[in-house]
């Protein structure tokens, strides 16, 4: 059960504007990152195929985020994903990564240009170095949104995404997204894995970057 204000439009007072430095769980994440041993799992008419991936995805920080009292500190993304050797776009997925401090909650949104949308909701301590965020059909605050086909063909239940931060400087995730298949009777779990390495830095956020900018 959520416990939240009466006062639902008074906006925090005296937060700080530099995202990168209060991302709480997401901090090791902001960076531009690429991996080379990612491994899909999915679906096939004959059966489950397994893929190997290359992986390119950049995050970088926003401005902090207000819905009246509540504050997050984010990372806007986009992910790009090929297979070895190969131009064409394989994957590809744009969202956010978002937390809220005073709650540890952790939001990740994603849209797919396939006609899918999901957000993904979980929770960590500020120094958390694993966090999982689950989405779920038909739930109003943590749910998925398909096309026409893909909701009669490729029916996603459940979508679950775990992430490890590694002590190499590395972080790495596990992907979940539990679909009923027409003709099938059981889920199918299409299973996405790989590992980050850091290519490039986080530009600080717009307010952040200003205040850089601005004379002493």
């Amino acid at each position: 059960m959520h416990s939240f204000p009466n006062d639902i439009y008074t906006e925090p007072q005296g937060y700080s504007i530099n995202t990168l430095e209060n991302l709480g769980p997401l901090t090791h994440l902001a960076g531009i990152w690429e991996g080379q041993r990612g491994l899909d799992i999915k679906p096939k008419a004959e059966g489950p195929k397994k893929q190997v991936y290359n992986e390119r995805i950049e995050m970088q920080p926003i401005d902090p985020q207000t819905n009246g009292p509540q504050l997050f500190y984010g990372l806007r993304y986009h992910l790009h994903i090929t297979k070895p050797d190969q131009v064409k776009t394989y994957h590809d997925q744009v969202g956010y990564w978002l937390w809220e401090p005073a709650t540890g909650a952790i939001v990740h949104t994603l849209t797919i240009p396939r006609g899918m949308v999901t957000m993904a909701i979980g929770n960590a301590s500020a120094s958390a170095t694993q966090f999982e965020c689950v989405a779920k059909i038909n739930d109003p605050t943590a749910g998925i949104s398909s096309s026409p086909f893909l909701d009669y063909a490729f029916k996603t239940i459940e979508f679950r995404i775990k992430v490890a931060i590694n002590e190499n400087g590395t972080w790495s995730y596990e992907q979940d997204t539990v679909m009923m298949i027409k003709g099938q009777t059981e889920p199918f779990h299409h299973i996405d894995t790989n590992v980050l390495s850091k290519v490039g830095e986080a530009t600080p956020n717009p307010l952040a970057l200003e205040a850089i900018k601005k004379p002493s």
